[in-house]
């Protein structure tokens, strides 16, 4: 166990919150917000410390989520926490192939487990966000209707989302807590290393097509439609859930509110590149990371630019798998699109939304002031 501090933590009215896998794309934005809005303290817990804006004052805790006394010890060494947003997930090498993998769900569902059992047997807790996602509904097996609502029955296929839920209820029941859980779509942040940011393989394919130059092609399908949840967005409803009676208990869709057509936006971000479009893409956006030349090209950006980060495996994380299962034939052939109604989230009163073209520009414009870009 580790603890390093970045500022001076601080404690109002709020709480003390714990940011479970903080150096994520979610974790990152949750960070950010919290840290900024008076009254709380925040504890981030993850391998790594987030990145982050250096104007926000927080703890960092490093453990071992599958270790149960690693676990123990850290809640142990801390300030009593009253809330927790819990955003860790370990993921398989290539991602996709992980999703439907039972070891891999039993070891993500010990993971919560080993942290929430002695932050419950504390007495302190009164809120936990809990992140599920739109493999909640079963799209990944079978046909759903579009679109998918949170009154629908649970889909009955193998989810760690299941796992984590049902420890979560099993211990509200017993220490008094209260809860909310939320489903997002397509996640937008600054986050480097993540599983699923998006943000981080766009914004290097663009400035690696600059410096070799390459076209800035589009890689993908132009029948892809997504709905994209801003992670600054996401913090918001964090906050919301924590301080409002109405959202215990509950489960909340949550999109920016509108949908995003990559193949229209690319015109857009190529634009803040000052980049053509025209052009042979790549195979794939994994093909094209994984080509010498373009390893090389990043290192000499890494040092011209003064990046953070000097490898691309380090930045993109698994992200550019992901922007390619995104991208690809598999789900742009699907007869519908996977869209969630977030009427339930617009009803219970959290109103706020964003554009997410202009998320996508957002974030790329963040993660070069944060040197995780070339400028």
């Amino acid at each position: 166990m580790m603890v390093t501090m970045q500022g001076e933590a601080r404690m109002e009215k709020g709480g003390h919150i714990l940011i479970a896998g903080a150096s994520g794309v979610i974790g990152s934005g949750a960070v950010e917000h919290f840290a900024r809005t008076p009254g709380w303290q925040v504890t981030t817990l993850s391998r790594r410390a987030p990145v982050v804006a250096a104007d926000c004052q927080f703890a960092h805790l490093a453990a071992d989520l599958t270790d149960p006394e690693a676990c123990r010890s850290a809640i142990a060494s801390l300030p009593p926490v009253t809330h927790m947003i819990y955003a860790a997930v370990a993921e398989a090498p290539g991602l996709v192939s992980g999703w439907r993998d039972q070891e891999l769900m039993a070891l993500n569902g010990a993971m919560f487990a080993h942290l929430l059992d002695p932050l419950a047997a504390s007495g302190a807790l009164r809120h936990v966000s809990l992140v599920q996602g739109a493999k909640a509904y079963g799209a990944q097996y079978h046909e759903v209707e579009i679109p998918c609502r949170e009154d629908a029955p649970r889909d009955p296929h193998p989810n760690f989302y299941w796992l984590h839920e049902d420890h979560l209820r099993l211990r509200a029941g017993e220490a008094g807590y209260e809860f909310t859980i939320f489903r997002p779509q397509v996640l937008l942040g600054a986050a480097p290393g993540a599983a699923m940011n998006p943000v981080a393989p766009l914004g290097a394919y663009a400035a690696l097509c600059r410096e070799l130059g390459r076209p800035f092609a589009f890689p993908g399908n132009p029948g892809a439609l997504w709905e994209v949840v801003d992670t600054g967005l996401m913090a918001e409803a964090f906050l919301w859930a924590a301080t409002t009676p109405a959202a215990a208990g509950e489960t909340y869709n949550f999109t920016n509110g509108d949908v995003f057509v990559p193949a229209h936006a690319w015109p857009h971000i190529a634009d803040r590149f000052g980049l053509a479009v025209e052009g042979e893409p790549p195979a794939s956006l994994a093909a094209f990371f994984a080509e010498p030349d373009v390893q090389a090209a990043w290192a000499r950006l890494a040092l011209g630019h003064g990046l953070r980060i000097a490898t691309l495996p380090e930045l993109l994380g698994q992200s550019h798998h992901y922007v390619d299962l995104l991208l690809g034939d598999r789900l742009a052939a699907k007869r519908l699109p996977l869209l969630l109604s977030t009427i339930k989230l617009r009803q219970a009163g959290f109103a706020p939304c964003r554009d997410s073209l202009g998320s996508v520009l957002h974030w790329l414009e963040r993660m070069a002031e944060l040197r995780l870009l070339p400028a």
